[in-house]
């Protein structure tokens, strides 16, 4: 890996879905550290509240903008390389979390989570290596999840786009590096969030938003690849992931109780969604 590490004497930080949950914690201790950080989301209020509310020997910078789309996303990084400075750390962060019961499937719900997730990763990491790779050096972040090491209850959809991310930034670790970029993964375990509000199974050893993000900018600093915790609980699930199928769902179905759970409604996935959407 690069030995490159964003400072704040060096250039600008940007967080992707910064809103809300770790997004937002996360751009809040980047001020305090330093940073200027420009923070991007669909809901501007919500932004404004977070420039208002930061304070540090850095400043909040905001500008709105949709991940799911390309070409807002190059705008972004254009008026963030044109109009406030090197861009030299970039945490892509922005996703979604829609539970997925697999007797009451819906295409809009992996639509939208592939869509933000996934998708939306892409269209803000292309721009930002891009700049980048002009000047030889950088650090881009991108979340997923401890999720996406392994099948879980509800997160056919939110887990393949966590899996998807992990294996894409092992394979773009071997170019960038090269590059002079500095390629990390952020695994979370369980965060204190709405959205994991809606989880129907216990959640072992969740955090607060403030304690991830104190975790990701010590990893941020750090010379490793995966930037992941709680360690008590991630390295656990990683092992789980080592079993044999047999052993490993039995284990999971114990763990959290869902093979004696009853089987979802038809609808009832969708009308909840639609009384308690979350962006995360």
């Amino acid at each position: 890996m690069t030995d490159f590490v964003a400072h704040p004497d060096l250039g600008l930080a940007w967080v992707t879905g910064a809103s809300s949950g770790i997004g937002r914690a996360l751009a809040l201790r980047l001020v305090k550290d330093g940073f200027n950080v420009v923070v991007t989301a669909r809901n501007h209020e919500k932004l404004v509240q977070l420039q208002h509310e930061a304070r540090g020997p850095g400043k909040i910078i905001v500008l709105d903008g949709d991940v799911t789309d390309p070409r807002d996303m190059e705008r972004v990084l254009a008026a963030i390389e044109y109009e406030h400075g090197p861009m030299v750390l970039a945490v892509l962060n922005a996703g979604v979390y829609r539970p997925v019961h697999g007797e009451d499937m819906h295409r809009e719900d992996f639509e939208e989570t592939f869509a933000i997730n996934l998708h939306g990763t892409v269209n803000c990491l292309l721009p930002a290596v891009r700049h980048m790779k002009a000047r030889g050096r950088g650090q881009i972040a991108i979340v997923s999840s401890a999720t996406g090491y392994g099948g879980l209850p509800t997160s056919a959809a939110y887990g393949a786009t966590k899996a998807a991310l992990i294996n894409m930034a092992e394979s773009l670790k071997f170019d960038l590096d090269k590059a002079g970029i500095r390629l990390q993964v952020i695994n979370p375990g369980f965060v204190e969030t709405p959205a994991t509000a809606k989880n129907e199974f216990p959640m072992p050893a969740l955090v607060s938003p403030q304690i991830a993000a104190d975790r990701i900018a010590d990893g941020l600093k750090s010379h490793g690849f995966e930037i992941t915790f709680p360690k008590r609980f991630t390295y656990a699930l990683k092992l789980v992931n080592l079993l044999p199928y047999g052993l490993y769902f039995w284990l999971i179905n114990r763990a959290t109780g869902w093979k004696t759970r009853p089987l979802v409604k038809e609808g009832h996935a969708v009308e909840v969604m639609k009384r308690d959407p979350q962006a995360v």
